[in-house]
């Protein structure tokens, strides 16, 4: 056996759970592939002592931390496949490389990955003045002429939750906006406009968001664009091992992160609605209490 536990993925949900894990005196293996969610943003907000830290420097403040216990091994590598024993309900996980690796429990911390707008200019703006969640970089832009990307009811959805920020929204929906006419009502009583116009591209300068341009030529002044275009799990794991999926597509999990697959835990962004990083710490350090007591429960057995 090679560790207590396998935790798949370093970020804040499976850092937390490395440094729980190995003060709780288990072996704990942690295999990070170095691509988090939030690769393109310039800083994490919200997250009491770290807000405004970069992400690659909280997780190197992580890991730095987790140096300080023989009990907790970082592995750099991309686990491709997992399966578990069902006879003995051990798991076995293979990195990219070839190599695999056993443990009695297993977390998995993979995350998501957002679906950007297909839209030229988006993929240089994201992180800068393109963005998905408006309570990280919300702040930032309050009292600003901002857009929303979207349709139907996630466009609504996030439109009307931007106005907390600023009262200049505009909808644009890149094509029909698909809301019903109390939606519609409502856009107008609190004065959101919606563009339907096809999009041609976003103009800034070094990353700022200047105009949206439509293509039958009309340009919309801009400071910054959110996004609902949905995301998709960055790792197959859950899936190869049989995990239910909820509407979102998140990973469906019970109390402390528990799957209804026995011995699996999944916690941070890849299985709650809530996808911030002192949430997803938070889930890492109550998933690894569980599986503590889970395996110290089973050694008296």
């Amino acid at each position: 056996m090679d560790a207590d536990v396998i935790i798949v993925g370093a970020g804040p949900a499976g850092l937390s759970a490395a440094l729980i894990l190995g003060r709780a005196c288990h072996q704990v293996l942690v295999f990070d592939s170095n691509r988090p969610r939030n690769y393109a943003a310039r800083a994490i907000h919200g997250f009491l002592t770290r807000d405004g830290t970069g992400p690659f420097e909280l997780r190197r403040l992580g890991l730095e931390e987790l140096q300080r216990y023989d009990t907790v091994r970082v592995e750099p590598g991309e686990v491709t496949g997992a399966v578990r024993n069902d006879d003995d309900g051990t798991f076995r996980v293979t990195i990219a490389d070839g190599r695999s690796f056993t443990s009695r429990r297993l977390l998995l911390a993979t995350g998501v990955s957002d679906l950007l707008p297909d839209v030229p200019g988006v993929q240089e703006m994201y992180g800068q003045s393109v963005f998905h969640c408006p309570y990280c970089d919300g702040w930032e832009l309050r009292g600003q002429p901002i857009a929303v990307y979207g349709c139907s009811e996630r466009g609504y959805g996030l439109s009307i939750e931007l106005l907390g920020w600023s009262r200049d929204i505009v909808l644009c929906s890149d094509g029909a906006c698909e809301l019903d006419g109390k939606q519609i009502a409502s856009f107008e009583r609190l004065g959101i406009p919606i563009r339907e116009e096809p999009i041609a591209r976003l103009e800034g300068t070094n990353g700022r968001l200047e105009r949206i341009l439509f293509k039958n030529g009309d340009a919309l002044p801009r400071h910054a664009l959110f996004f609902t275009t949905g995301q998709i799990q960055a790792s197959p794991l859950a899936q190869q091992l049989g995990c239910q999926f909820n509407d979102k597509g998140t990973v469906r999990t019970g109390p402390y992160e528990m799957t209804q697959v026995p011995g699996l835990y999944v916690a941070g962004d890849a299985s709650r609605h809530v996808q911030w990083a002192i949430v997803a710490a938070a889930e890492g350090a109550e998933a690894a209490y569980a599986i503590s007591q889970d395996l110290i429960k089973a050694s008296v057995r």
